[in-house]
């Protein structure tokens, strides 16, 4: 139940006021611009761009500002600026497999045609507080790198030649559009790689960990991992043709799982998969666990009870959004409900007394 309150408009006025100069700190250090937090913050502003399901860096960064840092705020601010936005058009299905990669690993093969590029990562740093980055003024060292444009075959392909993997389904039905209409239940695969591409990272990524702790059937390794920037056209119709609008960048994950097979079906291996904006590799790849851990049904296994296979209890409680506006709103007055609790306590209370009254006078 949810009161409505009036008055206190000027407390929310000084409220608003006090949030602000909060935002911009000390006022003798220099204000953070969108363009500084865009090109160094650029992690964060992925993060945003994914979970907001808007592809813009640069209203990610002034959101990421204006929400002093608080990336699920940033999110919130990027959605509800999304709705006001008018569609025009539907691109089509981007080719990743034509992808410009800055970053393609394989965990599954070594040597492989186009090679491993492994590219902008912390995977190889000590984790060690790199002090000469409070040096300020300070240009950072760029190593050559020679840009390679070339298609890269894709990992899975090896083992499809082979049908060692399940061999991918495309279809040609359009999937519906969970950010104009409501999820619903059953959801299909890809309704459910939607919700998980703009779900909260953290919520996912604890999710993608329980399936390899053993709350699910998962044994995963990454075949690819890519990290580049693809093309998207959509056709025009005064010209009778697809155009390029622009570029995006991805990061895409697919896994090669534990394998299935039956009296009738040779053993393979099954797969999951995670896209997600930007470079944002460990949400692309808990994305992948999930994505898998969800198709047991379909891959014909049993129900582990596994919080990861739960469709329902993963789709409705991954989005960081929902999640928040139900957590905060108690925190808003229920003055008139918890009055109303406060007197049944009370008369509880009264009750249980006068019964143990009761009861003392009749043992007397």
């Amino acid at each position: 139940m949810y009161v409505a309150v009036k008055g206190g408009e000027r407390a929310i006025d000084n409220a608003h006021a006090w949030l602000a100069e909060e935002r911009r700190g000390d006022a003798s250090v220099a204000e953070l611009s969108v363009a500084q937090i865009r090109e160094q913050l650029a992690l964060a502003v992925n993060r945003v761009m994914a979970e907001g399901s808007l592809y813009d860096p640069d209203l990610a960064a002034l959101a990421i500002k204006q929400a002093r840092g608080d990336l699920i705020e940033a999110v919130f601010l990027i959605r509800a600026y999304r709705t006001t936005l008018p569609r025009f058009g539907t691109s089509h299905p981007v080719d990743t497999g034509a992808m410009a990669c800055d970053r393609r690993i394989s965990a599954t093969f070594k040597d492989l045609p186009g090679g491993q590029v492994l590219g902008p990562t912390f995977d190889y740093t000590h984790r060690l507080l790199d002090f000469a980055l409070a040096a300020e003024g300070e240009a950072p060292h760029t190593p050559e790198r020679e840009a390679d444009d070339a298609a890269m075959p894709r990992v899975m392909d090896f083992l499809n030649r082979e049908g060692l993997i399940e061999e991918a389904r495309p279809s040609d039905d359009v999937p519906p559009d969970v950010t104009r209409e409501p999820l619903a239940m059953p959801a299909d695969r890809a309704l459910r790689l939607q919700v998980l591409s703009r779900a909260d990272e953290g919520f996912i990524l604890g999710l993608a960990y329980s399936t390899q702790r053993g709350y699910a059937r998962n044994h995963p390794f990454v075949g690819e991992l890519r990290i580049g920037t693809v093309a998207v056209e959509m056709d025009v119709p005064e010209l009778g043709f697809a155009v390029e609008i622009g570029e995006i960048a991805l990061t895409e994950c697919e896994t090669v799982n534990q394998f299935t097979g039956s009296k009738t079906e040779p053993a393979q291996f099954t797969r999951g998969y995670g896209l997600v904006f930007g470079q944002t590799e460990r949400k692309a790849i808990s994305m992948a666990l999930v994505d898998r851990a969800l198709r047991w049904e379909e891959l014909g296994e049993d129900d582990v009870g596994a919080p990861a296979q739960d469709a329902e209890f993963v789709l409705y409680h991954a989005d960081n959004i929902q999640a928040t506006g139900f957590l905060e709103h108690i925190k808003l007055p229920h003055y008139v409900d918890f009055q109303s609790e406060l007197e049944l306590v009370r008369k509880l209370r009264r009750e249980a007394s006068a019964d143990a009254d009761g009861h003392q006078e009749a043992a007397e």
